[in-house]
């Protein structure tokens, strides 16, 4: 699976877990189909949901004139996704994490959410 794709996935499985009631492990079985359990999706998802708080701090360190509950779920998602990759993967290049935390919040997000992705996380690594 692509890696655009299982950012995708994993962006529905970690949206869910914020509005619906279920666990981890039943968002995921309604989430993704048998042949869609890519280890990375399972990385990024498990990885987001144990390190929740410390991510939030981090992204609450660099938010200019916001609270992260006022930040729209999609582009939360999407900053707390990216920052587990850019802060606990290894290997993950940062120029792609952001790229294509940009690229996912237009196909998600309005049309502000793009900029404000790139604003949050351009500052997080400078």
């Amino acid at each position: 699976m692509k890696r655009r794709i299982a950012r995708e996935k994993a962006l529905q499985i970690l949206f869910s877990l914020d509005t619906e009631e279920y666990d981890l492990a039943t968002t995921v079985e309604h989430t993704l189909d048998e042949d869609e359990h890519d280890p990375f999706i399972l990385n990024v998802v498990n990885g987001v949901a144990t390190n929740k708080q410390e991510i939030d701090e981090k992204i609450k360190g660099h938010l200019e004139k916001w609270s992260l509950e006022r930040v729209a779920l999609v582009e939360r998602t999407l900053l707390r996704m990216a920052v587990y990759e850019l802060f606990y993967f290894k290997d993950a290049p940062e120029s792609v994490v952001i790229n294509e935390a940009i690229e996912i919040a237009h196909v998600f997000g309005d049309d502000k959410s793009g900029k404000f992705i790139n604003g949050v996380l351009s500052k997080m690594i400078k």
